[in-house]
């Protein structure tokens, strides 16, 4: 009985790895200066991004307080400003070195994903200049102003979770795994990489 060969994988982060800043504080910049600078919100932002960092609140309700400064901005005005803010930063302030790996393994016939913790209605629009077989981030709905999750941050395990979902029960191999911190994913591959704060590449010891 023949068995099915494995698809082999490679799953690229992409705050602080592909993309070389954090599109959660750079994005929200950029709002500002198409929107003006609202000083309650900095101040909002700062005292989330605390309680997130101490663990005081889960990842989930992190992003959701955290990303209130996009209430009553409808996803396609937001995607609209998304859109443009990628336009900017891509690729000018990407890895330069991961994207030619992107590249290199999808001549190789390794199917390439990138799965970010970032909310979709700000990171898919990266998309369509960052060209990659699949993408994953956290899932969000637009309920009366605001912006919910649904289900869970796609942070830690989360990732894992999505992977499995995308192949189902197909088998598949993770060859190359890189991120800026130490995850679950990168425990599950072949060959995993942390990207350090200055884009260098180093291989990742659990």
């Amino acid at each position: 009985m023949l068995t099915q060969e494995a698809r082999r994988v490679a799953v690229f982060d992409i705050n602080g790895t592909l993309y070389r800043k954090s599109s959660k504080e750079e994005f929200f910049k950029y709002l500002c200066f198409k929107n003006g600078y609202k000083l309650l919100d900095i101040y909002h932002l700062i005292t989330y991004k605390l309680l997130g960092k101490a663990h005081l609140i889960n990842q989930t309700k992190f992003k959701e307080n955290f990303f209130n400064y996009l209430d009553d901005i409808p996803p396609e005005t937001v995607e609209h400003y998304a859109s443009e803010y990628w336009s900017i930063e891509y690729p000018q302030y990407f890895n330069q070195e991961l994207l030619q790996r992107v590249k290199k393994l999808k001549d190789e016939g390794v199917e390439v994903l990138c799965i970010s913790g970032g909310l979709d209605v700000y990171i898919r629009p990266l998309f369509r200049f960052l060209e990659v077989d699949e993408f994953y981030c956290t899932v969000t709905r637009y309920q009366d102003g605001t912006y919910l999750i649904d289900g869970k941050a796609c942070k830690g395990d989360v990732k894992l979770e999505r992977l499995k979902s995308h192949f189902a029960e197909e088998p598949y191999h993770i060859v190359e795994a890189y991120s800026d911190d130490p995850e679950p994913l990168l425990e599950e591959a072949e060959n995993a990489y942390i990207v350090t704060p200055q884009g260098k590449i180093r291989p990742f010891e659990s």
